[in-house]
């Protein structure tokens, strides 16, 4: 009987674990699916527990949202630093509902990621797969490193790479369900939306059109003339970012030295290191999702599965997606010569490839259940995992260049007022960004900001942090526009936040005023 007693002690919560995943896979709130609910209720928890936080500690952002603040000041058909335009649309947008604070760029960010996160649930729901297999899909995206960790503590723009892919091919399923003139108008806008939020999601946009095409079923949707509608309205939303970009060439190439092109001595070897840079990037973006999917596998190996059958299209508009956009990533690689890679770029190519493995389980029986109940499991368990975690990185920021999210901005802003008025900061970098949660009217530059000179008002500083980055840029930004040094330099003592060792930063301020052309700063 104690034997007995114990056993069911264990069994217990595992049974309660089963009955999560259940729900999350199967269950309602309401008239809702649970996973949609439990991730909007995820989104809220962090935006409001993010922003509560810095409010209470007075921490600022980091590297990315920094340049956010800048930019959103902003209402232009492009900004520096080779980026799209769409995030920062986004950002001015809820910053003129919420005000320039650290909500509005949380509201942002998690709006984005729910909304992708929604938009894949809801896709594979309409191609006429099960609630679990939304929800694997939907928890399988969570798998991804980049997406459940690195997306919550940094970047904007992939993020809403990640968004506008899926909700693209949510609009290709609507499109595909029924051809109205209205689907192909919102296709035409989904289309816009994910070339204007990254411009690398052409990839997944060729794509998703050549598998589209590839199909029986689904190319008389491509080949109706209805998508010539589709194609007017792309291009006319497209139309004053392409001109833009056309007219600020520099900006628009700004970032290109990073893709390492050409690095090797020949052809052949340049094409190696180019190969090479994929695979690993590859890797290091997917080996999690595919290894927990490898393992759910395994788990399930003795539940019985009906026989293999071949793959309705709707699973093989999915995978040739994939195929097409690695394809097409292989062939501009060896034409352009690039070698270098980050992991998040491959998100263009491998976005949908949880959405694959979740649609083909749902033809698998008990196996392929308990496959997607693995995956609905561990995705759900890390998310909430790194709740605390996201917390302490969104305060504590990091080392090097994570630490200006702990300076104390208050202060910082009270220093550079203390002798005068400040209309403008400029800084060789775009940390500086956070002195517009302290006064939102403040124009902040750095050397990457288009029209550089005719944004620069009076009174403005040059504030240098020591972040080791050399000053050639700014000071050639500043010598262009006509502006000298007014006095010698002053140095600054920051407090840091957050029990920071050191306690303080450094920093060096100078005034700046016009002067003749071709003058640089002191």
């Amino acid at each position: 009987m104690a034997a007995g007693i114990s056993l069911d002690e264990k069994t217990i919560p595992l049974q309660y674990l089963e009955k999560w995943t259940d729900w999350l896979g199967e269950g309602k709130v309401g008239p809702f699916n649970a996973a949609l609910v439990c991730v909007a209720v995820y989104c809220v928890v962090q935006i409001v527990v993010m922003a509560l936080l810095s409010h209470v500690v007075g921490t600022g952002v980091g590297v990315d949202d920094s340049e956010q603040l800048m930019y959103m000041r902003y209402l232009w058909a492009g900004y520096g630093g080779s980026q799209p335009p769409l995030y920062t649309w986004l950002a001015r947008l809820v910053a003129a509902v919420v005000g320039t604070n650290i909500l509005a760029l949380k509201i942002v960010k998690y709006l984005l990621i729910g909304a992708a996160l929604a938009s894949v649930f809801i896709a594979v729901r309409r191609l006429g797969y099960s609630s679990r297999a939304g929800a694997a899909a939907l928890f399988g995206l969570l798998l991804f490193p980049q997406m459940v960790w690195e997306m919550q503590h940094a970047l904007t723009h992939s993020i809403a790479a990640f968004c506008f892919s899926v909700v693209l091919f949510l609009a290709l399923v609507e499109l595909v369900q029924r051809r109205s003139l209205a689907t192909y108008v919102l296709f035409g806008v989904a289309m816009a939306a994910a070339i204007l939020s990254k411009y690398n999601n052409a990839i997944f946009l060729g794509a998703l059109i050549l598998s589209t095409l590839s199909l029986r079923e689904t190319r008389g949707v491509i080949l109706n003339r209805r998508f010539s509608i589709s194609l007017v309205v792309a291009v006319l939303l497209c139309l004053p970012t392409l001109y833009w970009n056309l007219t600020y060439t520099d900006q628009l190439l700004s970032h290109s030295s990073g893709f390492g092109m050409g690095r090797g001595e020949s052809a052949i070897q340049t094409a190696f290191y180019g190969m090479r840079g994929l695979g690993k990037a590859i890797l290091y973006f997917a080996v999690l999702p595919a290894g927990i999917f490898v393992a759910a596998l395994l788990i399930a190996w003795k539940k019985p599965a009906p026989a293999l059958q071949p793959a309705p299209w709707t699973e093989k508009l999915v995978w040739r997606t994939i195929a097409f956009a690695l394809a097409m990533t292989i062939v501009l690689v060896l034409a352009s010569g690039t070698t270098q890679f980050r992991d998040r770029w491959m998100l263009p190519i491998l976005v949908l490839l949880p959405v694959a493995l979740a649609l083909r389980m749902d033809a698998r029986g008990d196996k392929g259940r308990k496959v997607q109940d693995v995956v609905v499991f561990v995705g759900a368990t890390l998310a909430i995992l790194v709740l605390p975690v996201t917390w302490y990185t969104h305060l504590n920021g990091g080392d090097s260049r994570g630490s200006i999210v702990r300076v104390d901005y208050q202060s910082l802003y009270g220093q550079l007022t203390a002798n005068g008025p400040v209309r403008t900061a400029i800084s060789s970098w775009h940390w500086v960004g956070n002195l517009r949660l302290v006064d939102p009217d403040l124009v902040v530059l750095d050397d990457e900001m288009p029209d550089f000179g005719h944004l620069l008002i009076e009174p403005a500083v040059l504030v240098m942090a020591n972040d080791k980055e050399p000053p050639e840029g700014i000071l050639r930004a500043l010598s262009e526009a006509g502006y000298v040094a007014d006095g010698s330099p002053q140095q600054l003592v920051v407090p840091m936040l957050f029990d920071s060792e050191p306690p303080t930063r450094t920093l060096t301020v100078t005034r700046l005023k016009k002067a003749a052309a071709g003058a640089a700063p002191q």
